[in-house]
């Protein structure tokens, strides 16, 4: 069973009770369907001949098509039920997959894509539990009407039969074909939405280039085959339709014909032909399954597309904890090297928390044989764009894993660390951060009640004064509050001073800042008087000078790990900063 198919079924056992009471309804409606013909035989017969108990049977017709009604009313509400129900449960429990799986996903899929599987897709992969029922639930009259025609006459069942199986070869062959044009159907939807959020990133260099036209062209390019699968599915339905329409007639016809025969004979009665006329209807029920049909290859084919993202691994975490800061273990040091020489660990006069260490360590053409950051310094990440700065990063903060090799921290593997240790001892700041909470103060201190911590915080970042102007201060909502880029940047500075215990990232954390609010926040980096660890990703010079040590990265590999004055020397080192220097 594929992946998807899995995803459709565990779908439907989890909708809650709604498959259940959409088969309970089915499940009566069709007995009454079924009940239906027989006392409408019974009554013809009794008028015919004139029996006293035909008006009983004429009641107990006008009870069962009330029956009838009532069942398809509940039907018709637990389908929405059902449906909202486990589209909301699907879209939860991806949701949660996707931001478990962090940074991975978005170089995995696009962001447009991502929204489309996690909204539209796991919303059409809901509807799955109304579709199968649906399906399932005419195979009850099926089931009953070949029964009741055995019982009638044998010979009227092999008819109908053979009518059935001209019918479910025609589902068989619609299913598949639907599955895979609908597949591709979603998979242009999912393309002209990473298109259209990639738009929206650059909607100002869009305007400032006057090139909307343009744009709006790229993003609407894959409408044509948007178009032609539209076409696809809609001439799979007619031809699947027509197909169904003439066969259906042709069964009922048949056994009419059958049964006319054994009337002539005098082995059937005039009601019980019209029974039988009935019950070759609901045999044939299973033509109006189309629509569930098609429901279900639609669910199937964006449920394959859901259980991709469910594919994807989320990251794994430890139960260990740190050790105390106290008693937190030097680094395995090795002598300091000058910038020419091959990168290895730095000397560590004490055992500071916050040690970092990376040995072996192979990721996305990144490649660190040995590297040993002290606790409580501070080392600059240098380099020309490309050359791995942000992964090197994101590796210290594990926002990504190596494919090989160990990052460890104060002598702990990152991977073995408990979740919320690891988020706790880690606090990393972003280029273009997201804010995470209520309000401004919930967005810096992610769940602290401590406002002397979230406030102290927002002084290092040189975001305190701005924030108490806001209309509510702390208190004001994220919403409500229009951040330029720096405010933005200082509060995810913030963020990252009031949670990270033993460890610092800043990955690009200051470029929409001020030249007086840089200064200001790189003064609080160097003198961070909790002795934090600070791993900075650095564009200028002045950040490298005032670092304890730079680590020089060249096309994903380590050239120097060496103080800045000491890499100066290298003319290869100076000519990163170039354009900063000039």
């Amino acid at each position: 069973m594929r992946a998807g198919d899995r995803l459709v079924m565990d779908a439907v056992r989890r909708s809650g009770p709604w498959p259940a009471v959409l088969a309970v309804t089915a499940i009566t409606g069709a007995a009454g369907e079924l009940a239906l013909p027989y006392a409408a035989g019974r009554t013809v017969d009794g008028f015919v001949s004139a029996r006293p108990e035909a008006t009983s049977w004429l009641a107990a017709c006008a009870v069962i098509v009330a029956g009838i009604i009532l069942c398809e009313s509940a039907g018709v509400w637990a389908r929405g039920a059902s449906s909202a129900y486990a589209a909301a449960r699907l879209r939860l429990s991806v949701l949660r997959h996707v931001l478990g799986v962090g940074p991975a996903a978005t170089r995995r899929f696009p962001e447009g894509e991502l929204v489309t599987r996690t909204g539209l897709n796991a919303e059409e992969a809901g509807r799955a539990p109304e579709s199968v029922t649906g399906a399932l639930a005419l195979l009850v009259p099926t089931v009953g009407a070949l029964v009741a025609l055995t019982l009638i006459d044998p010979a009227l069942t092999a008819t109908l039969v053979a009518g059935i199986a001209l019918i479910l070869l025609v589902l068989r062959a619609f299913l598949r074909a639907t599955t895979t044009i609908a597949g591709g159907y979603q998979e242009v939807q999912g393309e002209i939405a990473a298109r259209l959020v990639d738009a929206l990133g650059g909607a100002r260099t869009i305007a400032a280039a006057g090139t909307a036209d343009r744009e709006t062209r790229r993003v609407l390019g894959p409408l044509d085959r948007l178009r032609a699968h539209g076409m696809e599915l809609w001439r799979a339905n007619a031809s699947a339709g027509i197909q169904a329409g003439l066969i259906v007639p042709l069964v009922e016809v048949a056994v009419l014909a059958v049964g006319g025969l054994r009337l002539a004979a005098g082995d059937l009665t005039i009601g019980e032909l019209y029974a039988a006329a009935r019950y070759a209807v609901l045999g044939a029920a299973l033509s109006t399954s189309l629509g569930h049909i098609g429901g279900l290859a639609r669910a199937r084919a964006a449920a394959a597309r859901v259980a991709e993202l469910l594919a994807l691994p989320t990251t794994y975490y430890g139960t260990r904890h740190l050790p105390p800061s106290h008693a937190a273990p030097a680094s395995h040091a090795a002598p300091a090297l000058h910038a020419t020489s091959a990168p290895h660990a730095a000397p560590v006069a004490d055992a500071r928390p916050g040690a970092l260490e990376l040995r072996g360590v192979t990721a996305a053409g990144l490649v660190v044989d040995e590297l040993v950051i002290a606790g409580g310094s501070v080392t600059a990440v240098v380099g020309r764009s490309g050359s791995g700065k942000s992964l090197l990063a994101a590796l210290a903060a594990r926002l990504a894993d190596p494919v090989a090799g160990t990052v460890l921290l104060d002598g702990v593997p990152l991977p073995e660390l408990d979740r919320a240790e690891l988020r706790r001892a880690i606090g990393y700041a972003f280029e273009r951060p997201v804010l995470v909470g209520d309000t401004v103060g919930k967005a810096i201190g992610l769940g602290t009640d401590d406002h002397g911590a979230v406030s102290a915080a927002a002084t290092a970042a040189c975001a305190d004064g701005f924030i108490r102007r806001l209309p509510g201060g702390y208190a004001t909502p994220i919403a409500d509050t229009p951040l330029s880029g720096g405010e933005r940047q200082r509060i995810g500075l913030a963020r990252a001073f009031a949670q990270g215990e033993r460890l610092l990232v800043l990955d690009d954390a200051t470029s929409s800042l001020d030249t007086v609010t840089e200064r200001q926040v790189g003064n609080a980096l160097t003198a961070e008087s909790r002795g934090r660890t600070r791993l900075i990703v650095a564009h200028r010079l002045t950040t490298a000078s005032r670092a304890d040590r730079v680590v020089w990265l060249e096309d994903g590999t380590v050239l120097g790990h060496a103080p800045h004055h000491e890499l100066w020397r290298d003319p290869r080192y100076r000519a990163v900063f170039q354009g900063d220097v000039s």
